[in-house]
């Protein structure tokens, strides 16, 4: 099929998504939309749930196999929206609407990708294309169930806002639920084990502690006590004091070893995480993706955002038409000329990559 026909095609379909209401856990109808492409081009598909897959027709088992993945769940629009964040309207060049630059231009730009190669025969990989849910959610019906559903992956393209750069790294996320003990009693009477002033020095600890690994790509481990809550009463000393601590975590760690070290080190109570499963996710700087974008002129770098690479067990590329700092912006948009040059450097990667 010509590039140009593509193009037209996954810009329609980008809007058909903006204009169907697809927030985490609730993109039913966007499934739909997806199913609908793969009929238009017979292309045998599968849905698990609100995800809709495929895998190439020349699919061999003796070869490694690339994902092309992106997620068709959108956040819930913010209260700064000045246009109907459900209407897809281009103006200027600018596709506006919910979803279009987080992730429904990368979406659409992979979809059409992994078409153009649909019947292509001698790849020295498999393809597969996954558009998934609840992304924005980090949710067990997305990417993460569809891994034991899905041939082996040994390689993905994850597609995000990246401008077409290449984000050869991602920082993992773990929250951590902390406690600190004190004794409680009436603010009239002598107390040496408030909580509140214990957890003083507490803040410290967590504000100097640093992790001596430094990654080239991501930098440091970036650790942040982001909550703290303690007490109900004026007259009454709290028997604790609640904190949250958000950490960043670069990949010379995993989460278990952050976890192992708070958990000993940590001047406090109790300190649990949440999850470990967010870990950080990177891709090696010789592979040949990456080699095929240096060659194209994309640049590297490590990004401190969050996607679903974070579920990937197999090496990972984060690349995508759009703008991060566009994403969950109020009048949320995406230059229709970034999602035509997604699709055609999409091809041409992979067109340098895959043989």
């Amino acid at each position: 099929m010509e590039i140009k026909a593509l193009q037209q095609e996954a810009l329609q379909l980008l809007q058909d998504l903006i204009e169907t209401q697809s927030f985490s856990g609730e993109e039913d109808q966007t499934a739909q939309l997806l199913e609908q492409w793969f009929v238009q081009h017979k292309i045998q598909y599968k849905r698990h749930l609100n995800n809709v897959w495929a895998t190439n027709h020349a699919f061999d088992e003796a070869k490694p196999t690339l994902l092309l993945n992106s997620h068709h769940d959108t956040v819930k629009p913010n209260a700064a929206y000045t246009k109907d964040p459900f209407k897809a309207e281009i103006t200027e060049g600018k596709l506006f609407g919910l979803g279009s630059n987080d992730a429904g231009g990368c979406l659409v730009s992979l979809l059409a990708t992994f078409t153009y190669f649909y019947d292509r025969n001698g790849l020295n990989y498999n393809i597969i294309f996954a558009g998934t849910a609840e992304e924005e959610t980090n949710g067990k019906n997305g990417i993460a169930c569809m891994l034991p559903i899905m041939p082996k992956v040994d390689v993905a393209i994850v597609g995000e806002p990246t401008l077409m750069d290449l984000a050869v790294a991602e920082k993992g996320l773990v929250v951590f639920d902390a406690v600190v003990k004190g004794t409680p009693s009436h603010a009239a009477h002598p107390n040496i084990d408030n909580a509140i002033y214990k957890t003083a020095e507490v803040l410290k600890w967590f504000e100097a502690v640093k992790f001596p690994e430094v990654s080239k790509q991501l930098g440091e481990v970036k650790l942040t006590v982001t909550q703290i809550k303690a007490g109900s009463q004026h007259n009454v000393v709290p028997a604790k004091v609640d904190l949250v601590i958000d950490v960043r975590v670069n990949d010379c760690y995993s989460n278990q070893d952050i976890s192992d070290f708070l958990q000993k080190n940590a001047p406090v109570d109790s300190i649990e995480p949440r999850s470990l499963r967010l870990n950080s996710s990177n891709i090696p700087l010789d592979h040949d993706l990456v080699k095929a974008g240096l060659d194209l002129g994309m640049k590297t770098y490590g990004s401190p955002t969050l996607s679903d690479q974070a579920m990937l067990k197999c090496s990972s590329l984060k690349l995508g038409p759009g703008d991060s700092r566009r994403s969950h912006s109020a009048d949320e948009f995406i230059y229709v000329n970034e999602v035509e040059e997604g699709i055609e450097k999409y091809i041409v990667l992979l067109e340098k990559a895959l043989k």
